[in-house]
């Protein structure tokens, strides 16, 4: 059951919509002199007709029982935004991707960015220039925040801007629509097609936990939401109540719609704690098994990548394990230990964190809570994340959450100095992980990203100002957040993509380079698991070391995040030679280097695992074992 307008060709299309509420319902053209096309009921509440003489671009609603004309709930294109008619859809496109196999999730540098304020431009066209530097960087795989269709300040006028489409993307009404004002759909198979061409993989960030306040028009069409759960964002939506298989089906057609259609590598579903399902086979083990069908059919690997904050191993345990069968999840935990161990920051949810132990807990373990008592949640929280592989994990230090959910938004640029961005970039890339990068990190970008609306209901406006104040309370943070709603907000937040290759910002992302490429092409960094990592501390001085192997390759990183200069004797068990003879290590990398802008080595060349070490203020010395 293919839902919306699906064109079959020769100007013939084939309307599909779920509408067991409905007493009639009938497609209403509004570009051919109001033509009415009156649709037949079938099986399950859905409403059928296939019409000739609708070429592609035709603006059509529905018409509901006779009277309102709303959109399409699974309308492809909303060329007038959330409020105005739909769009016929051709989807034929001159692909160029045949022979495409993908990206090994193990192999994934993920670099999340908002299409937006990627660009002055703000398009999907615009970011295709950059792919060639975001490759040379060494990133394989590149996150779109939301792109369905969210609402914008102004209906489209001669003098409308692109700067009146301004959101994160979690508002979006149709989670079927390509954003108008980012390119629509032939705009991100653009993208899409460029990012193939240079070996980068796609993956798009899709809500499947609630629609946004403004346009949301689909409870008039059918039981969509429930009033037995709720969520942070209004009544959750039905995956198991009365109905809830039409439901179920209008959101798994839609993942696949995006892996098919538009040839996505992997999807990131949104807070997926917000997913309410009691029934004996989840909503996220359905769509893993349909996914995995999909990918058999197309013969190459589809990803699911989760967010959650449960801390749950089922998430990605396999179905047959009684699991979700996700493919990996986002971890929150290492982000907390390692942005509360850098900056201090005891606030919300940071009060469950800030020792180095947390930090080494998470290089082991990745989740930090299993089953602990989280001071801030005032309850036991998590499970130890056994039978899992470190693969499975997405780890960051900044991402759209983190940096815009602060009052003014500021990124860790503006948090820390130059040699803990260096410090922070190190335990990222160079963990057991799958590492996730927030658009301009990798140069110290110092624009802030906050939170940004374009909502035309004074009301709802109000109301987002108000939110917005109340959360920063519950964080004891004091002081006016930027105004969502100023259009001033938005374009404060648009990268300054030129100093990437100016002064600091060059050599940081130089060392971003190093990073990846050690990671890429050093074999114990290549080995993802839980098996083959080993991790200490010595508290009182804030300084970490950990020690990777394979069969192949060994090597050792010690990390300091005191703001002194301190002397420690690295102590792992696995450091020993199998003979107990010494093993000694060459040094390939030391933060603190001139050529990083630091303030002067201390750390030897060669170093015997006896002898102590000075390491300079929040640095990052690696070792590779001497064969």
């Amino acid at each position: 059951m293919k839902l919306g307008a699906n064109y079959l060709g020769n100007e013939v299309c084939a309307f599909t919509v779920w509408g067991p509420n409905l007493d009639s319902a009938a497609v209403l053209l509004v570009s051919q002199d109001q033509r009415l096309l009156p649709m037949e009921r079938q099986k399950g509440g859905y409403w059928h007709v296939r019409a000739d003489q609708i070429p592609p671009g035709t603006r059509y609603f529905y018409q509901l029982t006779g009277g309102e004309s709303r959109p399409d709930p699974a309308s492809h294109l909303q060329p007038e935004g959330v409020h105005g008619a739909s769009a016929v859809v051709d989807h034929r496109f001159d692909w160029t991707d045949q022979d495409w196999q993908g990206v090994p999730l193990e192999s994934m540098i993920i670099y999340e960015l908002h299409v937006g304020t990627f660009t002055p431009e703000g398009t999907f066209d615009a970011i295709i220039p950059r792919l060639k530097e975001l490759r040379e960087l060494g990133i394989t795989a590149i996150e779109l925040m939301p792109i369905a269709q969210f609402p914008g300040n102004h209906p489209p006028q001669e003098t409308s801007s692109i700067n009146d489409y301004r959101n994160w993307g979690y508002d979006g009404a149709y989670v079927y629509g390509v954003q108008n004002s980012y390119g629509g759909p032939d705009g991100l198979k653009r993208l899409v097609n460029a990012c193939h061409q240079e070996g980068i993989a796609l993956i798009l960030d899709v809500v499947y936990n609630h629609f946004g306040p403004e346009g949301n028009y689909i409870s008039q069409y059918g039981p969509y939401f429930t009033t037995v759960y709720h969520t942070p964002w209004g009544s959750a939506i039905n995956y198991d109540g009365a109905h809830s298989p039409e439901v179920r089906h209008f959101f798994i057609q839609n993942a696949l719609y995006w892996l098919r259609e538009y040839h996505i590598d992997a999807l990131r579903l949104d807070a997926i704690q917000a997913i309410y399902d009691l029934g004996a086979v989840h909503i996220l083990e359905e769509l893993s098994e349909q996914v995995a069908a999909l990918a058999a059919e197309l013969g190459r690997k589809l990803y699911l990548i989760a967010e959650s904050d449960l801390n749950n191993p089922r998430v990605v345990h396999p179905v047959e394990m009684g699991g979700y069968g996700m493919d990996a999840q986002w971890s929150d935990d290492f982000h907390h230990a390692l942005h509360s161990l850098l900056t201090g920051d005891r606030n919300g949810y940071y009060e469950d964190f800030g020792t180095c132990k947390h930090l080494v807990k998470a290089f082991q373990q990745s989740f930090v809570y299993d089953w602990q008592y989280s001071p801030h949640r005032q309850r036991y929280h998590g499970k130890s994340p056994e039978n899992c592989t470190a693969s499975q994990f997405v780890v960051c230090i900044q991402n759209h959450d983190q940096v815009g959910n602060r009052m003014m938004g500021e990124r860790l640029s503006q948090l820390v100095s130059f040699e803990a961005l260096k410090l922070a970039a190190g335990t990222v890339l160079l963990s057991p992980y799958v590492p996730l990068l927030f658009m301009g990190e990798e140069y110290g970008e110092e624009a802030p990203f906050t939170y940004f609306v374009s909502h035309s209901d004074p009301e709802l406006i109000k109301a987002v100002r108000q939110g917005r104040k109340q959360e920063f309370a519950a964080f004891q943070v004091e002081g006016e957040p930027l105004d969502p709603e100023a259009v001033e907000t938005f374009l404060l937040c648009k990268l300054n993509w030129e100093n990437r290759k100016q002064g600091k910002h060059q050599v940081l992302w130089s060392f971003y380079q190093t990073l990846i490429q050690f990671r890429q092409t050093i074999p114990a960094l290549k080995k993802m698991d839980f098996q083959s990592i080993a991790t200490a501390c010595d508290e009182s001085q804030q300084v970490i070391w950990w020690h990777r192997w394979n069969a192949s390759s060994q090597v050792l990183c010690l990390m300091n995040f005191h703001q002194q200069q301190v002397t420690v004797q690295p102590k792992i068990s696995t450091l020993s030679s199998q003979d107990g003879t010494p093993t000694r290590w060459r040094k390939i990398l030391d933060s603190s280097e001139p050529k990083w802008m630091g303030p002067g080595v201390t750390t030897p060349e060669a170093i015997a695992l006896q002898q102590p070490l000075t390491l300079q203020p929040q640095s990052l010395s690696v070792y590779e074992l001497q064969r």
